[in-house]
C-alpha cells in the first residue's frame, strides 16, 4: 500500500511512496505527531538521482523488519533537498557540526520539536568495515531516547548552541579599488596551491567540476591579462572535457569523478551542473575560439534540450546515476560490445579511439568512454557515423529515470546560458528555450505580493517566487534567496540577448523582493525570507551560508544580478546591497577560494566597472545588429549590455539607454563605467578593441 508521499510532488518523495515506513512529508502534522507520541523524528534527506540513496532505500526502507521497527520507533520524514533546502542546510551543519563531514543520505535523529541530537549519512543493513548497520544505530538511539532523556537534551542543546549562534563571517566595510584588487590578488595565490597541473581541477579525488571558479579565472585573464589564470582554466576545461566526466556520446557532464583523471564519473546527471558549464565552455570559447570549447558548447546545449526539457517549457531537475539496476549501466561499453553494434574494425578503431580496454576503466571490464585526442580530420566522417551508430545502440537501453520537477534557481541558470551560448553561436533555438523557460518562471513561479508592494522603499513592486514545479503545477516550497537570484540573473542575461526589456522589468521585481525581505541589517543576506522561514528551523537558526554548494552561493548570486541591474540603471541601493553580501564573500575567499568562485568573479566585474554597453539604433538595423554581436563577444567581465532604438520608449527601459543619441543619424555604441562613457562610435572593430572582444 501507499504511503504518505504519495501525494507529494516531489519525484523523489514518490520513489519511497511504496515503501513499509510510514513516511511523512517535512511540516507541521509530522511534529505534531512526534509530540503526540512523544517519540524522536527521524529525518532521511537524500535527492532523486542520489545513489546512494536508492542503495539504501533498497536495503532498509523497502524492508519490512527495518520499517516494522521505525514505525514502532519513530516518526519518520522524508525530505527532498532540491525542494526543501533549508532544511537541507541546517540539518547538514548538525551533521557537519556532529561528525566533522556530511553528504546524502543523510540521516538526523530529532527531539519532538526539531532539535537534532544525533546526525549520519549512509547506513547499511548489517555492519560492515567498522561501521554500525541502520538497526543498530536505531536500536540504541531508541534505547537513549527510553532510558536516559536526560543525555538526548544535553546533546541537543549543546549542537543548538553551535549552530544557533551568530554568524562567524559578518560583512566588513566594502574594499576601496586598491584593496579589492589585493584581495582578488590574494585569492588567486591561494587557488594556485590547490591547482592540479597534470590533469587539471583543484585537490585530489574526488573530483567536481569547479565551474564558478572556472568563470572567476576567465575573468581574472579578461581583466588582468593574467596568463597563469588562462592556462589553469584551459587545462581543466580541456580534462574534463575529454574524460569520463563528459558524455562523449550524447554531451553533458557527469556530477562529479572519482578519480583525478576525471576518468570515472558518477553518473548523475545534473542540470545546475550542466547550465553552469554551457555558460563557462561558452566564455572560453568566446575568449580563445577554442575549437574543443565549441564542441562541448554544442553538444551541452543539445543534450539539454533534448534530454532535459519539459512539456511545460522549462528543464528537468537531473537523470539518474543508475539504470537497470546499476549504476552507470546505460554508458559504458565493452570491446564486445562495440565490437557486436559496430563490426569488428570500426569495433577496434572505437576502442582505441575512446580508450575502452579489456581490462576496463569501470566495473565488470566495462569502461566510460574518453577522448583523449580527437580523431584524424580525415577520419571525420567514419567518426560520426560511428558515434550515431553508438548512440543509437544506447537508446536501446534501459534508460535512467528523469526527476522532472523544475527548479527555480537551476532554470535560471540555464536560461542564462542558453541565451549567451545561443547569442554567439547563432542558434536561435537555443534563445527560444531559453525564452520558453523564463515564460515558465514567470507565469507559474511568480506570484503577486501585496506586502512587498506596500513595503517596497524602491519603485519596482515586489513579488514571491515558489521554489519548484512539476507538470505544470507549483509546489509547496517558498523560493530561496539562489532561486530570487539565479532567476534575476538568468532574466537580464535573456533581455541582453533577446533586446526584450519586459525581462529586465521581471529582474527588478525579482531583486526588489530579494532586498525587502532577505536582507540581514548588516549587509549580508539570509537565504530564507523573513517571512518565510520555516518555524521549527528558525528556533534553531535561519538559514544563511555566504560559500559555493554544487551551485553558486545565494549571497554571491544575489550580489552578481544586483551588479548588474545597478549597472544597468544606476541604483546605488542596488551596487551598495551587492556590495555588502561581496565583502562576505571575500572575508573568505583568501582562505577558501574554491567556496568562493561566484563571489570573487562578480567582484572581479565590480573592479572592471562593470562596463556598461548601450547600444543605440532600430533593431532591425543590420548597424545596429553589428554592434550588438560585437557587445556580445566582449571578455570585459560582467560587462552589462542594451540595446534599443532611442525613438521606442515603451517598456521598462534602463537608465543607461537615456539620453544616448544617435550619431549623424547611424547606429552607436558607448561604453560606459558607472555611467561616464567614452566617445560613441559607430565602428564594430574598436568597439572590439575595447570590449576585448575577439574578431567575428
Amino acid at each position: 500500500m501507499a504511503n504518505r508521499l504519495a501525494a507529494s510532488t516531489s519525484p523523489y518523495l514518490l520513489q519511497h511512496a511504496q515503501n513499509p515506513v510510514d513516511w511523512w512529508e517535512w511540516g507541521p502534522e509530522a511534529f505534531a505527531e512526534a509530540q503526540r507520541l512523544s517519540r524522536p523524528l527521524l529525518i532521511s534527506i537524500g535527492y532523486a538521482a542520489c545513489h546512494w540513496c536508492h542503495v539504501m532505500a533498497h536495503e532498509s526502507f523497502e524492508d519490512a523488519a527495518t520499517a516494522a521497527y521505525l514505525n514502532e520507533h519513530f516518526v519518520c520524514v522524508k525530505v527532498d533537498r532540491e525542494e526543501r533546502p533549508d532544511v537541507d542546510a541546517v540539518y547538514l551543519a548538525a551533521t557537519q557540526a556532529m561528525t566533522g563531514s556530511g553528504g546524502w543520505p543523510m540521516t538526523v535523529v530529532t527531539t519532538p520539536d526539531g532539535e537534532p541530537f544525533f546526525c549520519g549519512t549512509y547506513f547499511p543493513p548489517h555492519p560492515v568495515s567498522g561501521l554500525a548497520s541502520l538497526r543498530q544505530v536505531l536500536e540504541a538511539i531508541a534505547t537513549v531516547w527510553r532510558d536516559d532523556r536526560g543525555q538526548v537534551g544535553a546533546v541537543a542543546a549543546d549542537l543548538h548552541r553551535a549552530l544557533g549562534g551568530p554568524v562567524a563571517l559578518s560583512p566588513a566595510d566594502f574594499p576601496a579599488a586598491a584593496g579589492l584588487d589585493a584581495a582578488l590578488h590574494d585569492a588567486f595565490g591561494a587557488i594556485s596551491v590547490t591547482f592540479d597541473p597534470d590533469h587539471g581541477g583543484f585537490g585530489a579525488a574526488p573530483k567536481f567540476p569547479p565551474s564558478m571558479v572556472l568563470e572567476w579565472l576567465l575573468r581574472r585573464h579578461a581583466r588582468t591579462g593574467d596568463a597563469a589564470a588562462l592556462a589553469m582554466a584551459e587545462r581543466t576545461l580541456t580534462a574534463m572535457a575529454r574524460g569520463g566526466i563528459f558524455d562523449q556520446l550524447g554531451g553533458g557532464f557527469a556530477r562529479y569523478a572519482v578519480d583525478a583523471r576525471w576518468t570515472v564519473p558518477h553518473f548523475e546527471k545534473m542540470l545546475y551542473d550542466n547550465a553552469l558549464l554551457l555558460r563557462v565552455y561558452t566564455h572560453w570559447w568566446r575568449a580563445t575560439g577554442a575549437p574543443l570549447a565549441g564542441r562541448v558548447v554544442e553538444e551541452t546545449a543539445a543534450w539539454m534540450l533534448r534530454e532535459l526539457r519539459t512539456a511545460e517549457g522549462g528543464f528537468a531537475s537531473s537523470l539518474d546515476a543508475d539504470s537497470d539496476g546499476r549504476e552507470g549501466a546505460y554508458y559504458v561499453w565493452t570491446p564486445a560490445q562495440l565490437r557486436d553494434v559496430l563490426g569488428a574494425d570500426d569495433g577496434g578503431w572505437a576502442a582505441r579511439l575512446w580508450s575502452v580496454t579489456q581490462a576496463g576503466t569501470f566495473e565488470r571490464g566495462a569502461s566510460v568512454l574518453q577522448l583523449t585526442l580527437d580523431p584524424d580530420p580525415a577520419d571525420r566522417a567514419r567518426y560520426e557515423s560511428v558515434r550515431d551508430r553508438l548512440r543509437a545502440a544506447r537508446s536501446r537501453r534501459v534508460p535512467p529515470s528523469r526527476d522532472d520537477k523544475v527548479v527555480t534557481a537551476w532554470n535560471g541558470l540555464a536560461i542564462a546560458a542558453l541565451a549567451e551560448a545561443g547569442a554567439l553561436f547563432d542558434r536561435p533555438e537555443w534563445v527560444a528555450a531559453a525564452s520558453a523557460a523564463a515564460d515558465l518562471l514567470v507565469q507559474l513561479h511568480v506570484r503577486p505580493d501585496d506586502a512587498a508592494a506596500e513595503e517596497s522603499t524602491g519603485a519596482t513592486a515586489g513579488v514571491r517566487l515558489i521554489r519548484t514545479s512539476r507538470a505544470g503545477a507549483g509546489g509547496p516550497a517558498a523560493g530561496m534567496l539562489e532561486d530570487y537570484a539565479d532567476a534575476a540573473e538568468g532574466l537580464l542575461a535573456l533581455a541582453a540577448v533577446t533586446m526584450d526589456f519586459q525581462w529586465f522589468g521581471h529582474a527588478g521585481a525579482l531583486l526588489e523582493t530579494l532586498l525587502t525581505r532577505f536582507q540581514d541589517g548588516s549587509g549580508g543576506f539570509f537565504d530564507t525570507a523573513d517571512d518565510q522561514t520555516d518555524p521549527v528551523l528558525a528556533r534553531i537558526r535561519r538559514p544563511r551560508d555566504p560559500a559555493d554548494g554544487p551551485t553558486p552561493a545565494g549571497s554571491a548570486a544575489a550580489a552578481g544580478a544586483l551588479v548588474t541591474f545597478s549597472a544597468l540603471t544606476g541604483s546605488v541601493r542596488h551596487r551598495a546591497a551587492a556590495e555588502g553580501a561581496l565583502a562576505e564573500t571575500l572575508a573568505i575567499a583568501v582562505r577558501y577560494p574554491r567556496a568562493a568562485g561566484w563571489g570573487l568573479a562578480v567582484a572581479e566585474a565590480v573592479a572592471d566597472g562593470p562596463r556598461q554597453v548601450a547600444v543605440v539604433g532600430p533593431r532591425a538595423d543590420a548597424a545596429t545588429r553589428a554592434l550588438r554581436a560585437v557587445a556580445l563577444r566582449g571578455t570585459a567581465p560582467g560587462a552589462v549590455i542594451a540595446v534599443g532604438d532611442p525613438l521606442d520608449g515603451a517598456g521598462p527601459r534602463p537608465a543607461l539607454l537615456r539620453e544616448r543619441p544617435l550619431v549623424g543619424g547611424r547606429p552607436v555604441a558607448y561604453v560606459c563605467r558607472g555611467f561616464v562613457c567614452d566617445l560613441p562610435t559607430s565602428d564594430p572593430s574598436q568597439l572590439a578593441r575595447s570590449l576585448g572582444a575577439r574578431p567575428g
